[in-house]
Parts: C-alpha cells; sequence; structure tokens
C-alpha cells in the first residue's frame, strides 16, 4: 500500500519538495519555463515512477524464478497528439535486458513489465478528486 504523499512549495519559482515518510524528493521546472532546474520535473517524474515500477516488477519476477538477469535499462517518453476532439497522450518506454536469458525468458520478463502496477494505474481511466481544506 502507498504511504501518505506531502507536497509543499513556498516563494521559490516552482521548487517542491515531496515528502513521503523520512524521504524527501525535490521536483522543479526547468529554467526555460522559470524553474531553477533543482529536480525533475512533475512529468519527469511522473515518467520516472513509470520506468522504476517496470523495472522493479522485472526485478522482482527474475529474482524469483532465479534467472540469470544481470539488468535492466528502461527508456521512456512522453508526447501528444491534438485532435479535433480530444489530446491523446503517447507514452513509450523502451526495454533493454542484459544477463544470460534465453529469447523465452526475454519475452516473458517483458510481459511481467507491462503488468508492473504503475503501468495498470496509467492505462485505465483515472478519476482525480481534488478538495480545499
Amino acid at each position: 500500500m502507498a504511504r501518505d504523499i506531502s507536497v509543499k512549495i513556498g516563494k521559490d519559482r516552482y521548487k517542491t519538495e515531496i515528502h513521503v515518510d523520512q524521504h524527501v524528493v525535490l521536483s522543479d521546472e526547468p529554467e526555460d519555463v522559470g524553474g531553477t532546474d533543482l529536480g525533475p520535473s512533475p512529468t519527469e517524474l511522473l515518467m520516472s515512477s513509470l520506468g522504476t515500477c517496470k523495472a522493479i516488477t522485472v526485478r522482482m519476477y527474475a529474482d524469483r524464478k532465479q534467472w540469470a538477469l544481470d539488468g535492466v535499462d528502461i527508456h521512456v517518453s512522453i508526447g501528444a497528439q491534438e485532435g479535433e476532439l480530444q489530446k491523446t497522450t503517447f507514452i513509450k518506454c523502451h526495454v533493454r535486458l542484459y544477463g544470460d536469458l534465453d529469447e523465452m525468458q526475454k519475452k516473458r520478463l517483458f510481459q511481467i513489465a507491462e503488468k508492473c502496477p504503475v503501468h495498470k494505474i496509467l492505462s485505465n481511466p483515472i478519476v482525480i478528486e481534488s478538495n480545499l481544506i
């Protein structure tokens, strides 16, 4: 289960602190949009979450199967295409597996990467409820 996340911003332009228990992560915007580039942008953090989840899910599965997976590299990019009625977001994930793996193992690990929790969240309809306290 996910822990509570708290996000705080002060007067520093766009520098945001993300608090998850004892962990603190900085997020910011690039300088070309007025930020100070002290951390990844919110969109970059979202893409990082997807890549990280896929990598961890693959690692867990390979460890459980005792497969010779030496490493995983995942490159994630995002783009959008606007139509007349809607905007469609495209996320691309390029997965590279390292180790002494046969083709069946590589295909299975790729299938497992597609089942990571963040991939599932982003692939289904999402409802965000916000309120002012």
